[in-house]
């Protein structure tokens, strides 16, 4: 039985960690997972390395920007401005978990990952991806809170609110992300290893279990709807009711709500435009497997890497931080410079 299960394998064209017949009967469990990533692209991957590349250093250096700001700039002491540096530290850190590898794929012929890697890997991709979702619904809480109760604002929002929502945010996404980890970590997997995405996709490596995996798929998939729903639901019961309070204002104030809001709704819009965009892609139409992956990994980097750009063209008071951080740096160089002038 196991020499025919091995001989279906192999005429599938699928991959095995043993080299031979008689290593894969003495060991049924393989040691690493092989990515596939865009292989097929060939000559084009060089076109998509730069493209990702450049994408990553503009994530890393905007979002490294926006926390350098608003931990230095003393005019940047709000509540919004705290949730907005962890926001960004989570983009970031989201990205690092993908990217390089996708990077590292595009440049050699085979990428591979220790099954311990790749478990990590599938435990933080998806927890941060659920935890940059609670701190945008934080945020929504935040604007409510600021437009339609402004005088109790500073008395509810204090630092240790502000850290005990930031906390509940990344609690909330270990709790969606964990349980199917485990789940996944807890299946054998003795067939074939090569993972049919750009990274350790639950998923993906979902398929390479040699065992039934249908209960993994209702807890994973009932997770995933419920940091989804959840999230989305509450952020829309957010701007439900400023909707309702700015309805009732003057002219002047409901421009002044939508100049504190914009930003962030631009973001959430976006980010659940993606989103559901690739579940679409996923589940309707005849999209190849590398359209699909190259569709995932344009969405992990989309919202990470609009973030910066969109709270800086839309938030007037993070503009004149930039600029004056700008400013003090070339005040410093030019200090510096001039001793050297005097000397010569």
């Amino acid at each position: 039985m196991e020499l025919i299960a091995f001989e279906s394998r192999r005429e599938s064209g699928l991959l095995f960690t043993a080299g031979s017949l008689n290593s894969s009967l003495e060991s049924d469990v393989i040691s690493f997972f092989i990515i596939e990533g865009l292989a097929g692209l060939k000559e084009k991957k060089m076109i998509l390395f730069v493209i990702l590349l450049l994408a990553y250093v503009t994530i890393l250096g905007g979002n490294s920007m926006i926390i350098f700001v608003t931990r230095s700039d003393p005019k940047l002491t709000s509540p919004m401005y705290f949730f907005l540096r962890n926001l960004s530290f989570v983009d970031m850190a989201y990205t690092t978990t993908t990217i390089p590898n996708m990077l590292s794929g595009l440049l050699t012929d085979k990428l591979t990952i220790s099954v311990p890697g790749c478990f990590l890997q599938m435990q933080f991709f998806i927890q941060l991806s659920v935890t940059g979702r609670g701190i945008l619904t934080v945020m929504a809480f935040d604007r409510y809170l600021a437009i339609c109760n402004p005088l109790r604002y500073a008395a509810i929002m204090t630092r240790p609110i502000r850290t005990l929502l930031v906390a509940g945010a990344w609690a909330f996404g270990a709790l969606c992300s964990l349980p199917a980890t485990a789940m996944a970590l807890r299946q054998t997997y003795c067939g074939p290893n090569l993972v049919r995405h750009g990274w350790c996709d639950p998923s993906s490596v979902r398929r390479l279990a040699c065992s039934d995996v249908s209960v993994d798929n209702a807890v994973s998939l009932s997770f995933a709807l419920v940091a989804l729903l959840t999230t989305g639901v509450l952020i829309l019961t957010s701007y439900v009711l400023i909707g309702v309070s700015v309805s009732q204002m003057s002219v002047p104030q409901r421009l002044r709500a939508f100049g504190t809001c914009a930003a962030h709704l631009t973001v959430v819009s976006i980010s659940y435009s993606a989103a559901s965009f690739v579940y679409i892609s996923y589940r309707v139409g005849n999209f190849s497997p590398q359209v699909r992956i190259i569709v995932s990994v344009l969405y992990s980097a989309l919202t990470p890497f609009l973030n910066p750009m969109i709270y800086s063209l839309r938030n007037k008071e993070l503009q004149e931080a930039i600029r004056r951080t700008v400013s003090r740096f070339r005040a410093a160089a030019v200090s510096a410079v001039k001793p050297v002038n005097t000397m010569t």
